[in-house]
């Protein structure tokens, strides 16, 4: 079932609908466009056919107050269909009937969410749901599961207890989804619920282009005045427009694309506050940075932007690392994220404005983590060496063969080719000449290994309590745009070879 309905006030004093033929509707505008203020119009309009759905504002309670959240009693009222369908279907046989045991929306929720994520399992223990992951021997309730977990959780059991025929407004409905994730989630979700109406409010492009079949609202401006909204309505099928691409990308800025998670990592926390002129986008893995900034940049003669993507340097060589610059792929100094807030220039930033010596600082902070490289630097080497022959194997088996004879000739060459002792040897060699010379930046530039931060003790130095208090500390002094965070800046661009 279809639903016709007017969209809220357009400036121009029109009411548009959305056209029959669209089962699903997505709102799409910049930041501060008056996307939500519509979206809520919307649903009063709809009146008791509206049922809003929001993973932020159901993982979490908000305004300081205390009780269950949305998504707790969500489970627990899973928990409580079960037992009455189950009580209902022994108290049927108790009886003599002979009523089959239905198929329960905790059933549905379970097939669809060891769909989403096939490694993991989810049983009824006791009262309640646990989980497990092939391979591990634990069990562990919802609490232990990422936000991105609980989040598909939430979405699978509102879209469950939707009322038929109703009309399912959901507000960001990328959030905490990783984009492997997203794109396939709501097509079940979608195809499991065809009676509904959908209507997504969000400003993410890649999520909009996902939705094939939706009609689109760009929301451009609000009017408070008016209680009105400046905006267009293209049916379905229609491509994003240039115009409303620039505009939801950020006035023209060029395009970072980063790994990470969107919400959580340093890299999404840290970027936008460095790279202040471009539009940074959270991309989860390397792969897809790398495939999102080759395809963007494919796109230039649409969009008339140039992207450029952000990649750890981990245990690349010199030569991946060169081929990914010419790829617009910037790659750091320094072996991943952690390292970048312990280069020197950044150390001796932070420890000006907490008031520490910075030459003290910065030299006991080099001597711990150059110690931490002395005692585990052989182990490096073979992790580099393992990358190195991985990689190398990758490309070389990668060749066409005619024969199983040829293949096997060609695999049992690649030792003596690859010559795996030999660049282990390398290694060792280079990574002692580092320690012995003090070479720091040289170690950051190798060393992989995510307690960096706490085992160079930099917020004890600094006189910060708590996790991540130095990394709340850098970003802080970021957004405060001082004398340190130009510093800060600067030293994080050089790590990536370009100018302030």
């Amino acid at each position: 079932m279809t639903i016709n309905f007017k969209l809220p006030k357009n400036i121009d004093g029109g009411r548009h609908e959305v056209p029959l033929c669209a089962r699903s509707l997505v709102i799409i505008g910049a930041n501060g466009s008056g996307k939500s203020r519509f979206s809520a119009a919307l649903a009063r309009e709809l009146g008791d056919r509206a049922v809003k759905v929001s993973a932020l504002d159901a993982l979490y309670v908000h305004g300081g107050e205390k009780g269950e959240t949305e998504f707790e009693r969500l489970m627990a009222l899973m928990l409580h269909d079960e037992i009455k369908s189950l009580l209902a279907y022994k108290m049927s046989r108790a009886a003599g009937g002979t009523a089959d045991l239905k198929r329960t929306r905790l059933d549905r929720l379970i097939e669809m969410w060891q769909e989403v994520y096939p490694g993991n399992k989810m049983l009824i223990e006791a009262d309640r749901l646990v989980f497990e992951r092939n391979g591990a021997d634990d069990r562990y309730n919802a609490s232990r599961l990422s936000d991105g977990e609980r989040a598909v959780l939430y979405l699978i059991g509102a879209m469950l207890y939707a009322p038929t025929h109703s009309v399912i407004l959901v507000d960001s409905p990328e959030m905490f989804l990783h984009p492997t994730v997203m794109t396939s989630l709501w097509n079940r979700l979608e195809l499991m619920r065809p009676d509904c109406t959908m209507v997504y409010t969000t400003h993410d492009l890649e999520f909009a282009s996902s939705r094939q079949g939706a009609a689109t609202v760009w929301v451009k401006n609000y009017d408070p005045e008016q209680v009105a909204w400046e905006y267009s309505v293209m049916p379905p099928g229609s491509p994003l427009g240039d115009e409303m691409y620039m505009a939801i990308m950020g006035a023209r800025k060029p395009v970072l694309f980063i790994e990470g998670d969107a919400v959580h990592s340093i890299d999404a926390r840290l970027y936008p506050l460095i790279f202040k002129d471009y539009t940074v986008r959270s991309l989860g893995s390397c792969d897809k940075v790398i495939e999102s900034t080759r395809t963007f940049n494919d796109l230039n003669s649409f969009h008339h932007m140039v992207s450029m993507g952000i990649v750890d340097r981990d245990r690349r060589d010199v030569n991946e690392v060169e081929y990914l610059r010419r790829k617009n792929i910037l790659v750091p100094d320094v072996a991943e994220i952690e390292n970048v807030l312990l280069i020197e220039e950044v150390v001796r930033a932070a420890a000006t404005a907490r008031g520490r010596n910075e030459n003290k600082v910065a030299e006991q902070v080099k001597s711990r983590v150059i110690k931490m490289f002395a005692a585990e630097y052989r182990q490096q080497a073979l992790m580099h060496t393992r990358h190195k022959v991985k990689r190398t194997v990758e490309y070389r088996i990668d060749g066409r063969f005619t024969t199983i004879d040829d293949l096997e000739k060609h695999i049992s060459g690649l030792v003596d080719e690859i010559a795996p002792r030999k660049h282990y040897d390398e290694l060792v060699r280079l990574f002692k000449n580092y320690i012995d010379n003090r070479d720091y930046r040289g170690v950051l530039r190798v060393f992989n290994r995510k307690s960096m931060l706490p085992g160079s003790n930099i917020s004890g130095l600094l006189g910060l309590n708590g996790k991540g208090a130095y990394v709340e500390y850098i970003l802080r002094l970021l957004r405060e745009d001082g004398e340190a965070a130009a510093r800060i800046r600067a030293a994080v661009k050089d790590c990536f070879g370009l100018k302030s």
